[in-house]
């Protein structure tokens, strides 16, 4: 039987089978998915990186890898077209097939500097594995300030590893934009806890994800606090198809995000963020 590729696969580089494990959900439209390998598994991915995972019948989409766990890939999938909504409404022991690694990873925190890893609604899982390696050798830096925002308390993702990160001795502070009638914390954009953390701007490093606008205003507020722009990594988001650098969705300027990003500097992103879309 002839296999047929839905839209969106590259047919150079087929997907590897592996079944779901587990299954979390996050919020309604929110689910973290556990994968294991039906037989031989994928290379080690990075923090950072991100695999396509395909819903067979209907097509892959990329989606970051929240945890590694062994062989095991964690992926959380927001149901928000016909191939996330696919993988969202999968259930342990459902067959999926996943390519990569993928992408450009954060790379290892340097040693020594505070850490801010900002966050902005799913943004949060690309940053998750991060926080946990760095929390594995705490000792590599002197402070690690973990910064949320969410649209309300509703949408706010991993609650019991922020529990965990806190007894952990990380800084975390939560934000959000409509609270409820329970919601006791901050409200507002997460630009505003950067005035609630303190750490040394000449020797910082930071890690931001989530919406475009997100990112832009906290990097450049953290330049404007001594951050050096090459010390803030960011990861870019674009409409990818391939995963592997051919078909051109993904294209920022000279760059294909899923070949040289998502994740770059701040000093070379900036530029490319600043040319309006037509």
């Amino acid at each position: 039987m002839t296999a047929v590729l839905a839209a969106g696969v590259c047919p150079d580089v087929p997907p590897v089978p592996y079944r779901v494990a587990a299954r979390t959900a996050e919020t309604p439209e929110t689910a973290t998915l556990v994968l294991e390998p039906v037989a031989e598994a994928l290379p080690t991915f990075a923090a950072g990186q991100f695999a396509m995972v395909y819903a067979f019948g209907v097509g892959d989409i990329p989606v970051s890898v929240c945890g590694i766990d062994g062989v095991r890939l964690v992926h959380t999938v927001r149901a928000v077209g016909a191939v996330s909504g696919a993988l969202h409404g999968l259930r342990p022991g459902a067959a999926v097939g996943v390519r990569g690694p993928f992408g450009v990873g954060w790379g290892p925190p340097a040693a020594g500097r505070d850490l801010l890893v900002v966050a902005g609604g799913l943004g949060l899982a690309p940053l998750r594995p991060l926080v946990t390696e760095v929390l594995a050798r705490r000792g590599r830096c002197d402070r690690l300030h973990v910064l949320i925002g969410a649209r309300t308390p509703a949408d706010l993702l991993y609650r019991e590893d922020l529990a965990v990160w806190r007894a952990a001795g990380a800084r975390v502070l939560v934000t959000v934009d409509r609270p409820d009638e329970a919601w006791q914390g901050d409200v507002g954009v997460v630009t505003t806890l950067l005035e609630r953390v303190s750490y040394d701007a000449g020797e910082a490093a930071a890690f931001l994800c989530g919406p475009e606008v997100m990112i832009r205003h906290v990097a450049r507020d953290l330049v404007h606090r001594g951050l050096d722009p090459d010390r803030i990594r960011v990861s870019l988001e674009r409409t990818m198809h391939c995963g592997t650098g051919h078909c051109g969705h993904c294209q920022l300027g000279p760059l294909l995000l899923c070949r040289d990003g998502p994740v770059m500097a701040w000093s070379r992103a900036e530029s490319l963020l600043s040319v309006p879309e037509l």
